[in-house]
C-alpha cells in the first residue's frame, strides 16, 4: 500500500486557502458595511434632512444589528455556518439595491430609506458570526495561532473600513451617495461568491437540531437560545466585557454614526475629509491588528486591553472637542486606530477560549447583541446631542465617559480571568443544557 506521506502538509495548504478566503469575504463584506454609514448620512443631509434625522436613519441601521445578533446566533449553529454568511451576504446586498433603484425610479421616502436600511442591517450580524465561528478550525488546521488568527480577520475588517472609507468618500463626493450604494449591492455580491466558492462547510455541527451532548432529541429553537443567554449569565468575564463593550459601542456610534459626519459637514470639507480621517484609523487599526496578532502571546491581556481601550477612544474624541486642525484630527485618529487594534484581537481569543464550539454560534450573537444594544441609543443620542448642546460638547462627554470606563479592567476581579493561564473554562468540554432557564 502507498503511504501518502504529504497529507498533512497537503491539508494545511488547503487551509491556509481556506483561511485567506474566508478573511477576503469577510473583507469584502464589511467593506459594504463601510459605504452604507458613509452614503446613507449624506443622502440624507443632501435631501434636506437635519441631525436628528441621520441619527434616526443611523438607528434604524444598526438596530437590526441587535435583533439579528440576539436571534440569528441559533440559526447559525443549527443552519450552517458557511450557508448562514452566503444568505447574509445575498439578502443584505439584495435591500441595499433597493434604495438606489428606488431613489432613480418611483422616489424614496425618508420612511422607506428606514425600511430598507433597517432590512439590509438585520442578517448582518448573523453573517458576521457565522464567519468568526468558521475561525477557529480553519486556523488550527492551517497551523495559525488563534490570536493571530482573530487578529487578521479583525485586520480584513480593518482593512474593509480603510479601502471601504477613501472609496466611500470618493464616490460620494464625486458622484453622490447614490452611486456609492450601488457599489455597496455589489460587494455583498462578490463576498457571497467567494464564501460559496472558496470555503468549505463544516458538517459536524451545522445540522438542524443538533445539539452534542444534549440530551436524545432535536432541540428547540428557543431551548437553545436559552442555552446561549444562561453561558452568558453564568460567565463573570462574559458578562463584563459585554457591559464595557456595550457602553464603548454607544460612544463610538454617537461619535462615527452622527457626530463625525456633522462635524465633516460643518467644519471640514465634507465626505471627502471624514474619508481621510476613518482612513487613517483604518489603516492604523489594520497595522495594529496585524503586527499584534504575531506577539499578542508575550502580553499581560488584562493590561493591555485597558491600555489600549483607553487610547482607542479618548484621545480622538478630546481632539474634535476641542476643535483641532485637521492634521492634529489625523494624527490622534491615527492613534486610536493603533491601539484599537490590540483590542478585537484580545476579546476574541478569549471569547473563543472560554465558549465551548458547539455553542459559539448561539453565544457569539448573544454576545454582538449585548455588545450593540447601545449602538442604535448611541447614534440617536448623537444627533440630539449635536442639535442641542452642540458637536465641541457633545465630543467632550465622549473623551471623558469613555476614558472612565475603559480603565475599568485595571480594578482587577473576574477581569484576570482575561490572562492565558484562566482563559479556558474548566466545563469548555460540558454539554450544553438546551432548555435550561438563565441563572
Amino acid at each position: 500500500m502507498k503511504l501518502r506521506t504529504t497529507q498533512p502538509g497537503v491539508d494545511s495548504r488547503r487551509a491556509g486557502r481556506s483561511l485567506s478566503a474566508l478573511l477576503a469575504a469577510h473583507a469584502i463584506s464589511q467593506t459594504g458595511n463601510v459605504v452604507t454609514t458613509f452614503a446613507v448620512p449624506f443622502y440624507v443631509l443632501g435631501t434636506g434632512g437635519t441631525g436628528v434625522q441621520v441619527g434616526i436613519a443611523a438607528f434604524c441601521a444598526t438596530a437590526p444589528i441587535v435583533i439579528g445578533g440576539a436571534l440569528g446566533g441559533v440559526v447559525v449553529d443549527r443552519a450552517g455556518h458557511r450557508r448562514v454568511a452566503i444568505v447574509a451576504d445575498l439578502a443584505s446586498g439584495a435591500f441595499v439595491l433597493l434604495i438606489p433603484l428606488l431613489a432613480l425610479t418611483l422616489g424614496l421616502p425618508f420612511w422607506t430609506l428606514l425600511l430598507l436600511v433597517f432590512a439590509a442591517g438585520l442578517l448582518d450580524t448573523p453573517g458576521q458570526t457565522a464567519r468568526r465561528v468558521m475561525l477557529p478550525n480553519l486556523s488550527a488546521r492551517a497551523g495559525i495561532r488563534l490570536e493571530q488568527s482573530v487578529g487578521l480577520l479583525d485586520g480584513s475588517e480593518r482593512l474593509a473600513r480603510l479601502v471601504g472609507a477613501a472609496v466611500a468618500g470618493l464616490l460620494v463626493a464625486s458622484f453622490g451617495p447614490i452611486a456609492a450604494l450601488f457599489v455597496n449591492a455589489t460587494t455583498f455580491a462578490v463576498s457571497a461568491v467567494v464564501t460559496g466558492l472558496l470555503v468549505p462547510g463544516a458538517a459536524a455541527h451545522n445540522h438542524p437540531g443538533d445539539s452534542v451532548g444534549a440530551a436524545p432529541g432535536p432541540s428547540s429553537y428557543w431551548s437553545d437560545l436559552r442555552a446561549g443567554l444562561h453561558f452568558i449569565v453564568q460567565d463573570p468575564l462574559m458578562r463584563l466585557i459585554v457591559a464595557l463593550v456595550l457602553v464603548t459601542n454607544l460612544l463610538d456610534a454617537a461619535r462615527s454614526s452622527t457626530l463625525m459626519p456633522l462635524y465633516a459637514e460643518d467644519r471640514l470639507d465634507g465626505a471627502a475629509a471624514l474619508g481621510i480621517l476613518v482612513a487613517a484609523m483604518g489603516g492604523c487599526a489594520l497595522l495594529g491588528n496585524v503586527m499584534f496578532g504575531f506577539v499578542a502571546h508575550r502580553f499581560p491581556r488584562r493590561i493591555t486591553f485597558a491600555v489600549c481601550f483607553v487610547l482607542a477612544g479618548g484621545p480622538s474624541a478630546a481632539a474634535f472637542a476641542f476643535g483641532a486642525p485637521l492634521d492634529v484630527l489625523l494624527a490622534t485618529t491615527a492613534l486610536s486606530g493603533f491601539a484599537a487594534g490590540a483590542i478585537n484581537p484580545i476579546l476574541g481569543a478569549v471569547q473563543l477560549e472560554r465558549v465551548p464550539e458547539k455553542m459559539r454560534g448561539r453565544v457569539f450573537g448573544m454576545i454582538n447583541a449585548g455588545a450593540w444594544a447601545g449602538v442604535p441609543f448611541g447614534a440617536l443620542l448623537g444627533g440630539v446631542a449635536a442639535d442641542t448642546i452642540g458637536l465641541s460638547w457633545a465630543f467632550g462627554v465622549v473623551a471623558v465617559v469613555y476614558t472612565v470606563i475603559t480603565l475599568t479592567p485595571l480594578l482587577g476581579g473576574s477581569w484576570t480571568m482575561m490572562e492565558h493561564d484562566d482563559a479556558v473554562r474548566p466545563t469548555q468540554d460540558a454539554p450544553d443544557a438546551p432548555g435550561e432557564e438563565p441563572a
